[in-house]
């Protein structure tokens, strides 16, 4: 979503870094009802721990209302290259990682309540940053630290989201209000119209998303995952 909606929004005329800016927050405005959506499936077959979820989710609440008001003062150069060395660090990180109970059947993951709360307000704050909804960090973190299993990490990742989504929605719209060059119907950094386009299609693919990734083997998901971050990074430092 991010690097898509930079682009277009560019394309319309706005500055490199207040597009960026938009791109972040209205990302993050149309991830809350995909990710709610997704959750919603990953629930119905049991792929979400609820613990982990509230702490790492409202840690990272705090983190990407924090993030949001930093990204706000950045310029957009900055910016995208740092949404694109982090996908393509964790891509590289996912790809060299050894892998930690990655089948469905694997043990019962680790809910250490400290460690969680700790992980989850930088991961906020990088979200906040990025416009990223934190799954790019939860997921490896979860897989190769706490050792869930890679389907119930993104299940609960999906769940975490619709906490750091919201701090970021609302750290663009504080820090965005009144500011000048912004697109018609914006509040703050948050273009409704956009949101609502990218929300509107992506809820139900969200749906297909969540059957796929529990019919998929876990080390075929891993790379999935890793092969998408690999180019969303390279695309948005502008190699291709």
């Amino acid at each position: 979503m991010v690097p898509v909606t930079y682009w277009v929004v560019a394309a319309m005329g706005i500055p490199s870094t207040i597009a960026t800016r938009i791109a972040f927050g209205t990302s993050l405005l149309a991830m809350l009802p995909t990710v709610m959506s997704s959750a919603w499936r990953h629930n119905k077959i049991k792929a979400i721990r609820w613990k982990a979820t509230l702490v790492l989710g409202l840690c990272g609440l705090a983190g990407a209302l924090t993030g949001a008001t930093l990204a706000a003062h950045l310029s957009g150069r900055t910016l995208q290259v740092g949404f694109g060395g982090l996908v393509l660090a964790i891509a590289l990180w996912m790809g060299l990682g050894r892998p930690l109970r990655l089948a469905k059947g694997a043990a019962e993951p680790r809910n250490d309540f400290w460690s969680l709360a700790v992980s989850g307000f930088p991961i906020g704050m990088v979200s906040g940053l990025t416009g990223l909804g934190g799954g790019v960090l939860i997921v490896p973190v979860l897989v190769l630290l706490w050792h869930f299993p890679v389907h119930i990490a993104i299940g609960t990742s999906v769940a975490s989201i619709m906490f750091t989504s919201l701090g970021g929605v609302i750290g663009y719209i504080v820090n965005g209000l009144g500011v000048p060059a912004s697109l018609p119907y914006s509040i703050g950094y948050i273009n409704l119209p956009i949101g609502l386009c990218l929300a509107a299609t992506s809820i139900p693919m969200a749906q297909l998303g969540g059957r796929t990734a529990h019919a998929l083997p876990a080390k075929q998901l891993r790379y999935i995952f890793i092969t998408v971050m690999v180019y969303a990074g390279l695309k948005m430092l502008g190699v291709f």
